[in-house]
């Protein structure tokens, strides 16, 4: 198992958030644990039966309420949500702490930054709780310079379909 590696799955074209759900499917039949933390995903997985299956290997939870897009809801909703958002990013924090899973996956985290939501010193703060045992995935469309240089991988997809 890929032990303390910090990756980024960023760019333009889809299939971040798949690739980075197949690392967490590698890590439990691995015998490791993962837990997947979606931001921004709309409805995302969370409720998906398939999911709850793979339990307690594969855990994946989302803090957000609406299943609207964060940009198209009135901005008193949007303050609503960046609480349940601020909540994730503890829970993120509170699972490097406890040294709960192997493999942490922070989908759409860059997209947080990139909307103002968290700042980059924050999210560099979640990531300083990584134990030399642990692996997280970040995804999202841009990464900055400084992310870029936290990170053992940076892999960017991008899409050429016209």
């Amino acid at each position: 198992m890929v032990n303390g590696i910090i990756r980024i799955y960023s760019g333009s074209g889809r299939g971040k958030s798949p690739a980075a759900l197949g690392r967490a499917v590698q890590t439990a039949c691995r015998g490791g644990r993962a837990v997947v933390i979606q931001f921004l995903k709309n409805k995302g997985l969370s409720d998906s039966d398939f999911l709850k299956r793979m339990e307690p290997e594969i855990k994946v939870f989302r803090f957000e309420k609406s299943d609207a897009a964060f940009e198209s809801l009135p901005p008193e909703k949007q303050e609503e949500e960046i609480i349940n958002i601020r909540n994730g990013m503890s829970y993120a924090r509170k699972v490097l702490n406890t040294g709960e899973c192997d493999l942490l996956i922070l989908d759409e985290v860059l997209g947080l930054v990139d909307n103002g939501i968290i700042t980059l010193e924050e999210l560099k703060s979640v990531l300083e709780l990584k134990s030399e045992h642990t692996e997280i995935i970040m995804t999202g469309n841009t990464v900055s310079k400084l992310l870029n240089e936290l990170a053992d991988e940076v892999t960017t997809i991008t899409s050429d379909i016209k």
